[in-house]
């Protein structure tokens, strides 16, 4: 006997798809993105960048690998929920811990599994990402569309993950000392730069340039996390204060303050891009690299030609902007995910951008 479906997601389009639940039982109104990539659902599910927001994942089969405590990229994942084709509850690896459902009941994240996740991903390709309601079978369509309508998502994503204390990653014989700014900072970011011998003070994403400087780090990071990076005023007027005066270096949401810190514009893709191999072109060196992507806002182009800034990477399949640099002030940033595990193994030469960039600082005080 077919077992019922006892979850639905009704979508502000009047669209509904029927599966089953896994993970908790909450209810949730979030916006639905998807995710083309093969393989990585924890980090996925762990990447604060996902706040408020039910990422549909493209490839069929999540669950098989498990979890286990080395890959998480944040501690309390924030993550709006999960829909996926076929859902394994009984995973194959040495290194699992945890079933993905235990772990999504356990920080409050529904799911839902047996919907057509082709026809999904189509539909936000097609007509872009809306809200959705991930609710119980019984939710009638009128009631689930009358609560979509009524809710707005929340503007405060950042403030919702930043850490609310600074914390130090300090490595033996650490030569460099990095200052964090946590918009929602994936953790394998802070592993990156302690492997290459820097020391990370992570600090909130309010954090005032006095207490920056108090820090006297040889160079500032600005990292990933959710929503529009105009949101986040406060982080964009310590750019412009502190650009020309440390070393600056940003991924995703960093990529995107920097722009507007230098006058850009930043506007909202149609659907976003979310995946392990998008294409993007090096102006620089003319090669192409395979790069980890997730972002629903990306930086103007033609905004950049009255700034400071200019285009160092392009993404080959709609030739939006994927890298920025101001030489002078030895700011840049990039909208893809250099540090992506799993991701691109190719693309750490940015990192040892950024540590000779406070080379050249350090050298510069001992002169």
């Amino acid at each position: 006997m077919m077992k019922k479906f006892d979850r639905k997601l009704i979508l502000s389009d009047g669209s509904e798809y029927y599966g089953y639940g896994f993970g908790s039982k909450h209810e949730k109104i979030t916006e639905i993105v998807f995710n083309t990539s093969l393989v990585g659902y924890q980090e996925i599910l762990s990447d604060p960048s996902y706040t408020y927001q039910t990422v549909v994942m493209a490839y069929p089969l999540i669950g098989n690998y498990g979890m286990t405590e080395e890959d998480f990229e944040t501690d309390i994942p924030t993550i709006g929920g999960l829909a996926v084709r076929d859902y394994n509850d009984q995973p194959s690896n040495f290194r699992s811990k945890y079933t993905l459902s235990e772990i999504m009941e356990k920080y409050k994240i529904p799911g839902i599994y047996g919907i057509d996740t082709r026809k999904l991903v189509r539909s936000i390709r097609d007509l872009g990402s809306r809200k959705a309601l991930l609710t119980d079978i019984g939710t009638s369509l009128q009631d689930g569309l009358r609560r979509l309508d009524l809710y707005n998502i929340p503007r405060d994503a950042v403030s919702q993950v930043s850490r609310k204390n600074v914390q130090h990653y300090t490595v033996t014989d650490g030569k460099y000392h990095v200052a964090a700014i946590d918009c929602g900072m994936k953790q394998n970011i802070v592993r990156t730069l302690n492997r290459r011998g820097c020391s990370v003070t992570i600090v909130p994403w309010n954090t005032s340039v006095q207490e920056i400087e108090k820090l006297r780090p040889d160079g500032v990071f600005l990292s990933n996390g959710p929503g529009n990076p105009a949101d986040v005023q406060t982080v964009v007027e310590l750019v412009k204060a502190l650009k020309g005066e440390y070393p600056i270096f940003g991924i995703c949401l960093g990529h995107q303050i920097i722009s507007l810190a230098y006058g850009a514009r930043i506007y909202k893709l149609k659907f976003g891009h979310r995946g392990g191999n998008h294409p993007i072109k090096n102006l620089r060196t003319g090669k192409i690299e395979i790069t980890s992507q997730n972002h629903s806002y990306a930086v103007d182009k033609a905004s950049l030609a009255n700034t400071r800034l200019k285009i160092t990477h392009l993404n080959l399949l709609d030739q939006t902007v994927e890298g920025v640099a101001c030489e002078e002030d030895r700011v840049f940033g990039v909208q893809y995910h250099p540090e992506s595990a799993p991701g691109p193994q190719d693309s750490g030469y940015l990192f040892e951008q950024f540590i000779k960039m406070m080379e050249g600082t350090k050298d510069g005080e001992k002169n």
